[in-house]
């Protein structure tokens, strides 16, 4: 006879492993985030933002797992960036991966 595995705990805010999240607004954890690698931004787009204000994010479920967060930087700029987000030696460890220019309020994060 067959033993039968427990069922899998489902995360519905993800639609396979690893697929990405739903969009959901931005905490105080991801403007931390953003806080952290504000000066990475800056110096890799070689400008200056006095406004640099989470608005939402996803998430991936990958190891370690990935970010992408939408950033108001001031009227109607936004900046969209992609994070990782480790632990090491039991500290957080964030990196920037990347970030796209010139996107609007209305951009889906990609």
């Amino acid at each position: 006879m067959a033993t039968k595995l427990p069922k899998a705990p489902e995360h519905p805010e993800f639609s396979m492993p690893g697929g990405q999240s739903k969009a959901m607004a931005a905490t105080m954890e991801i403007q931390k985030i953003c806080d952290q690698v504000k000066g990475q931004v800056e110096v890799n787009t070689k400008k200056k933002y006095v406004k640099f204000t989470a608005v939402n994010y996803t998430s991936q479920s990958t190891n370690p797992p990935k970010l992408r967060i939408k950033v108001h930087t001031g009227g109607e700029h936004y900046i969209h960036l992609m994070v990782s987000q480790a632990h090491h030696n039991g500290k957080e460890v964030i990196e920037l991966l990347g970030q796209q220019e010139n996107r609007t309020k209305n951009d889906i994060l990609v």
